[in-house]
């Protein structure tokens, strides 16, 4: 007799029946929709901080010392000429579709043209348009530096850096700034922070919150550092040529032979128009250090189809044909402003302003043993804004405690009211043997 075949093991089974879906029981017996993580660590220290200073004094109107934004008053108004160009890109109607995601062959070329330099040449392939200088710095830091590595940042140091690194889970470390050396970097410190995850090195120059401009020399001495450690520099330069009369700027590209630089700029400073959102990234590269970056900073660009496409459509008469007496009228004005700031912010005991040399900030020391309830730089301003109608910036938004921030950019009729006010709130809350013998 044959022997019956056992069954085999892989004979095909036939799949159990599933419940739709839609009639099994929900695990979830209540709503609950999480916030992602990227969200969850998205935090703008400005906002922690300023929150808590919107008391003012009903009687007297407020003077914002506070904001970065060039037209809040309106004094520097932009040149009939740059409004036409962006009324011509309006009405040629050939910039109202989506606009290549690195942005128009016309306005990289402009670019391109505009920050030209013999020790640092650039073309149109070199230039990535952006949204704002913001988002420059967003794809700089995107494109370096991956979550759990480090990127390098100046302190004081714009906050908007570490609302970046961190909603990336990028660590941010923090090199000192000297304010007794006109806030030049402590090459020290900054070599000293530098291990295998450091990703890139930020620095911003002309700088805010300090209005400092580095030396030819001094950039060079930071250059070394990173050629010395192999690390790519991005250089916040959106304060471009916006210097007094005793300062230069000078490109970190411009001193580099070696070091591969992500530059990152825009119209919003100089040109005084930050709400036309349109910056940019210059790629000089070095030792083809760059190749990947390059096609990733492309492909990070597709993120959002592209940044403002009628001020693009405009740049290049923007850039070509500005008025150099609009910028000497603007730079004019703050270094006027500084100045009479400066001599009267030096007659108040307990204050220390550090004399900028550009951009358009001033940063004040606080003596805390002069005052008798001003124990630190929040308090300071929060009593401030609420005794004097003055909003001035803690610099501990800047992680720089004991220090407020100033914006040069107000008239200097407004400054000179904002000042006396100061003075004023300084006196009333001295200590008595500072009131009759000064700080030194």
């Amino acid at each position: 007799k044959k022997k019956k075949k056992k069954p085999s093991s892989n004979r095909t089974r036939h799949p159990r029946h599933h419940t739709p879906m839609a009639e099994q029981e929900s695990k979830r017996k209540a709503w609950h929709v999480p916030v992602s993580v990227v969200a969850a660590r998205t935090v703008n220290p400005i906002r922690a901080i300023v929150d808590n200073i919107k008391e003012s004094n009903p009687e007297k109107p407020v003077i914002p010392l506070s904001i970065g934004d060039p037209t809040v008053f309106g004094n520097m108004p932009l040149p009939q000429l740059v409004q036409d160009a962006v009324a011509e890109s309006l009405h040629s109607g050939r910039f109202n579709g989506y606009p290549p995601s690195t942005g128009y062959m016309s306005a990289r070329e402009a670019v391109a043209k505009y920050h030209y330099e013999p020790t640092a040449p650039l073309t149109a392939d070199d230039v990535v348009i952006t949204s704002g200088c913001s988002g420059a710095l967003d794809l700089a830091i995107s494109v370096l530096a991956n979550e759990g590595q480090n990127v390098l940042v100046p302190r004081p140091g714009f906050s908007l850096y570490a609302t970046l690194c961190g909603s990336k889970g990028i660590r941010v470390k923090n090199y000192d700034l000297l304010p007794e050396k006109s806030w030049q970097v402590d090459l020290e410190h900054l070599e000293s922070l530098i291990d295998d995850k450091t990703a890139a090195i930020m620095v911003t120059n002309p700088s805010n919150p300090c209005g400092s401009v580095f030396s030819r020399t001094h950039i060079q001495d930071i250059i070394r550092v990173a050629q010395k450690h192999r690390i790519p520099i991005i250089a916040d330069e959106v304060y471009a040529n916006m210097t007094f009369s005793t300062a230069a700027f000078h490109s970190f590209a411009s001193l580099s032979t070696d070091v591969p630089i992500l530059a990152c700029s825009g119209l919003a400073k100089r040109f005084v128009a930050p709400g036309w959102r349109v910056g940019w990234v210059l790629i000089h590269d070095r030792n083809n250090a760059f190749k990947a970056v390059r096609t990733g900073l492309v492909s990070l660009s597709q993120l959002i189809l592209g940044a403002n496409s009628l001020v693009q459509g405009a740049l290049p008469r923007i850039l070509a044909d500005t008025p150099r007496d609009f910028f000497r009228s603007v730079m004019t004005q703050i270094e006027d402003t500084v100045k009479m700031s400066m001599t009267e912010l030096e007659k108040i005991p307990g204050l220390k302003p550090i004399q900028p040399q550009g951009a358009m900030y001033l940063m004040v020391g606080i003596d805390p043993s002069a005052f008798t309830d001003l124990g630190d730089d929040r308090t300071f301003c929060q009593k401030l804004m609420k005794e004097q109608s003055v909003f001035c910036l803690p610099a501990a938004i800047f992680n720089m405690p004991q220090y407020f921030r100033i914006v040069t950019t107000v008239p200097k009729d407004k400054m000179e009211s904002a000042i006396s006010r100061i003075a004023d709130f300084c006196r009333q809350h001295q200590k008595k043997n500072v009131l009759a013998e000064g700080v030194e």
